[in-house]
């Protein structure tokens, strides 16, 4: 990895990209140790109960006001209670980030880059079925969707960000005629606010991690609805190594939260995964407190997406069917890239519309402990009525009709069952509004207007983060990635809009989706260093006139 062809400098810290492609998706094949593992895990942590604390330096602080921990899957078995912080416990969290920061932003470079190498470690091996298993309860994932997002990508977001670390801190510029020329790469001077979603394990654990490395210490406010993983990252990254009181955590009343957080003289960026909506809220609470800050606060938010895949006449139908199927309903459709809007031409729309009906109807759904199960449930009570709202409306619409599922159930987790809506519309409800959930439209267009298809593609929606376009046809490829050059951030050929993987697909949308900073690059990483270029003259002129003044 650290070859002196590539221009790294000879230090370095001990381990570095080669451990990565190490790294296997393991499979949980029937029998297998790590399929048992995970089973016997999943059990114990399904019938225990655990108490999340909060963190704030080097004190674990359980409030007496404390909110149930409850798999959506099994919404009546209590798993666990996380804390509710007061406005005093995150000014102290605060207070403590400020007084750690001198020591941790001077720690060596190295020593930052070890310490979540060996949190990588602990998530490959020590750690790996308990965050895996813990990801299937608190959040509802089947099997391999935990095993991608909680371990592999984890692992890859810690170990790829110490590469691109290097990558960044050996960008130079060049000497000059008798001088020497050095660009530090510091840490913001204050804090980082981290506000993360429920939908990711490996979002939640990178957007603290990732700012971290970099030398800045940070607030992180979990979703409540990722809080029992949360505490399995801390508990990892305190095994690992990271000093107390440079990653405090607060769970509580997010606007409470927040509010201190934007309003302190210190804050110096916001690193937010969700919705919106919020993003924008927190973004307007920024500007109205600029005059308080030090300094102009970073903002980086990956935000919604309303997700298409655009079905050329040319394009493959089994190809196309598995695409929409594992675009819409994987995680219950709970991805910000999740397929929800789909464009077929007429030629093949009756086979490629029967395709993924029949193949749907063979999607089973259950406990994430039955691993015949490729669906669960959705994550809490109001996604589950906001999801089964966007369903009522489309049975009640003459715009369109419902080709498969459109039944839900909440008696014992928040289960609803994979819709597939046929419109005549493409301005249809459901064609522009994120569900985030497992609902997909489908529209068929005039074989002959594929190229004008693609402008309704674009103006359709505010979103603009994954797109798919499936093909046989070189040319129509090339005109598609012209013609929705800013409709999304990661564009995908022949293939489903979702499962960026670090390293290889970095990620981040623009539009309503976000600043587009591609978590998984180091342009991410940029986002959280204050470079100071370092000039040193070693002859400095002892008189002012020029030569030309001679």
């Amino acid at each position: 990895f650290f070859h002196a062809e590539d221009g790294i400098r000879d230090r370095s810290p001990s381990r570095g990209l080669g451990d990565v492609y190490k790294r296997q998706i393991l499979g949980y094949h029937k029998g297998s140790k790590e399929r048992l593992d995970v089973e016997k895990t999943y059990n114990q942590m399904f019938n225990s109960k655990v108490d999340v604390p909060q963190y704030i330096g080097s004190e674990e602080i359980l409030t007496e006001s404390r909110k149930d921990i409850l798999p959506p899957h099994d919404h009546k078995n209590i798993v666990g209670t996380f804390s509710q912080a007061s406005e005093k416990h995150v000014n102290d969290a605060i207070e403590n980030l400020i007084q750690n920061k001198s020591s941790w932003s001077n720690t060596p470079w190295e020593k930052r880059c070890d310490i979540f190498l060996k949190a990588a470690d602990l998530l490959a091996d020590k750690y790996r079925a308990k965050i895996t298993a813990g990801t299937m309860i608190g959040q509802s994932k089947n099997i391999f969707q935990a095993e991608i997002d909680a371990a592999c990508e984890f692992i890859d977001f810690l170990r790829f960000n110490v590469s691109y670390l290097t990558e960044i801190y050996n960008e130079q510029p060049i000497d000059g005629p008798g001088k020497s020329n050095h660009l530090e790469y510091r840490a913001l001077e204050g804090f980082v606010y981290a506000v993360t979603p429920f939908n990711f394990t490996a979002i939640g654990g990178n957007l603290c991690a990732s700012a971290a490395l970099m030398g800045n210490v940070v607030l992180w406010k979990p979703s409540d609805n990722q809080i029992f993983t949360a505490k399995i990252t801390m508990d990892i990254f305190k095994e690992a190594g990271l000093p107390d009181g440079v990653i405090n955590l607060v769970t509580g009343d997010p606007e409470m939260i927040s509010d201190i957080a934007l309003k302190h003289p210190e804050f110096s960026g916001l690193h937010f995964t969700g919705s919106t909506s919020v993003f924008r809220d927190l973004w307007k609470k920024i500007g109205n407190n600029i005059s308080l800050y030090r300094d102009y606060p970073r903002i980086v938010g990956e935000t919604g997406g309303k997700d298409f895949i655009f079905c050329h006449p040319t394009a493959d139908i089994d190809a196309s069917a598995t695409a929409i199927i594992r675009g819409a309903f994987e995680f219950q459709g709970q991805k910000c890239s999740a397929a929800s809007r789909i464009y077929i031409p007429e030629s093949i729309s009756d086979n490629l519309i029967n395709k993924v009906v029949e193949e749907t109807k063979t999607i089973k759904m259950g406990s994430p402990i039955d691993f015949n199960n490729f669906m669960t449930a959705v994550i809490h009570k109001d996604a589950f009525k906001r999801i089964s709202s966007y369903i009522d409306y489309a049975k009640n619409s003459d715009e369109c009709k419902i080709l498969h599922g459109g039944n839900y159930d909440d008696t014992v987790g928040y289960f609803v069952q994979p819709t597939i809506i046929l419109t005549t519309n493409h301005q249809f409800k459901t064609m522009q509004e994120e569900i985030f959930g497992p609902v997909v439209t489908l529209y068929v267009y005039n074989d002959n207007d594929w190229k004008k298809m693609l402008d309704i593609v674009d103006n359709t929606s505010d979103y603009a983060l994954t797109g798919a376009f499936i093909s046989k046809d070189e040319e129509s490829i090339d005109h598609a990635l012209k013609k929705l050059k800013y409709s999304a951030g990661n564009f995908y050929v022949n293939d489903k809009p979702s499962g960026a993987v670090v390293g290889q697909q970095p990620f981040g949308g623009c539009r309503a989706s976000g600043t587009d900073d591609k978590a998984g690059s180091k342009l991410n990483l940029l986002r959280w260093v204050s470079p100071r270029l370092v000039s040193r003259t070693h002859n400095p002129p002892t008189d002012y006139p020029y030569e030309y003044m001679d």
